[in-house]
């Protein structure tokens, strides 16, 4: 059966990256002028060339967004249930190779958590794991979602990839979304980041997205950790697994996450400097390429760039986030999977967005909507 790899096969890495920066200013004028633009624009919006006409890319992205999604901003938060980890990644805190106090949390440990979270306003959580396979499996998460499932509205995962059928468990369970991100799409380096473990295989983990959209989950969240190379070249094949899955699994929603290397436990720098400038143009090419698609800014971003974004074409924020299992009240001082840059309350994050003219929106999704909707697709 046809997955994402049969369209990724057919692109080459230096090809793209030489398009990219091939591309003129004539190139970048002929996709502005487009009301629908496809992936050859979206490269141009990329590109280098694209560079001055950054502001106007950014007017054209709040006006789009606002046509879109209004005047709101989703707002979620991490729980991180365990830094168990059997992959060695050069760039996580949770490395297997990293000599770390290890913590996976226990039924009553995830209730204190959630109390916690509850107080600070959210209904919309995301549990993130390490990769272990022996201890953070679908019978872990299954029973951690069934705790946790009358306290949120939505419940979103990020852990290691896992096959449809625990996916359609997961869907089953009550789970929102699934996010899951390639790392990078260069698929020559990719062993080099990831030397060790189940996380090494790049095929797999490249066909996840298909087994999640198989699975029906209602939304897929994709992204590239940005910093381990070239950030264009990357995105644009980003881009082009969330132009796949769109039109494979049209029912689905989609979102894009912009996760830039930040210091963590034994990691590497980052071999690609993107600075804050890069990340708005990256930002603004996505929405004027996809006025559907979600964006999210999580806590991983300074203080200024996330109050400037939120107006530019920003969905969904982090608020108050916590990178470290036990994090919030268990146990603080656990190690993190790296360092949040954001670390102002849930209420001043809010206040910024109500200032700026917007609504935090802590809750998206009925549950009890849901069996309806399911039942008329069918």
């Amino acid at each position: 059966m046809k997955t994402f790899k049969t369209v990724f096969e057919q692109y080459n890495w230096d090809d793209i990256t030489q398009k990219i920066y091939a591309t003129t200013a004539k190139d970048v004028e002929l996709a502005l002028s487009k009301k629908k633009k496809n992936l050859d624009d979206f490269i141009a919006l990329i590109s280098p060339a694209a560079q001055p006409h950054l502001e106007r890319m950014a007017q054209e992205s709040h006006q789009l967004t606002q046509k879109r999604f209004g005047k709101t901003i989703q707002m979620y938060t991490p729980m991180y249930l365990s830094n168990e980890c059997q992959n060695i990644c050069t760039y996580c805190g949770f490395s297997l190779n990293n000599k770390i106090k290890r913590k996976t949390l226990n039924p009553n440990e995830i209730a204190i958590e959630v109390e916690a979270i509850k107080k600070l306003g959210f209904n919309h959580v995301l549990l993130v794991t390490g990769e272990a396979n022996y201890t953070v499996n679908i019978h872990y998460f299954l029973k951690a979602i069934d705790q946790i499932k009358k306290d949120f509205s939505i419940i979103s995962i990020e852990v290691q990839p896992l096959s449809q059928d625990e996916y359609e468990k997961l869907h089953q369970a009550g789970v929102y979304s699934v996010l899951v991100y390639q790392e990078t799409y260069h698929k020559e380096v990719y062993k080099q980041y990831h030397t060790k473990g189940k996380k090494s295989n790049f095929d797999f983990r490249l066909d996840t997205p298909d087994r999640i959209g198989k699975a029906g989950i209602h939304k897929i969240g994709l992204g590239v950790l940005l910093g381990l190379e070239d950030w264009r070249t990357d995105s644009f094949f980003n881009a082009l697994h969330l132009d796949y899955l769109q039109k494979t699994y049209w029912q689905t929603k989609y979102a894009v996450s912009f996760p830039r290397l930040r210091p963590a436990e034994g990691i590497i720098e980052p071999n690609f400097i993107m600075d804050d400038k890069d990340l708005t143009q990256l930002i603004c090419a996505y929405r004027l390429w996809n006025e559907d698609l979600e964006i999210s800014i999580s806590t991983r971003e300074n203080e200024k760039f996330r109050d400037n974004i939120i107006p530019i074409g920003t969905t969904s924020m982090s608020a108050g986030s916590k990178t470290n299992p036990g994090g919030y009240v268990v146990d603080p001082q656990s190690l993190e999977q790296f360092e949040i840059s954001d670390e102002r309350s849930v209420a001043e994050i809010a206040s910024i967005i109500t200032s700026k003219g917007y609504e935090p929106v802590w809750k998206d999704w009925e549950k009890s909507f849901s069996p309806k909707i399911e039942q008329f697709e069918k």
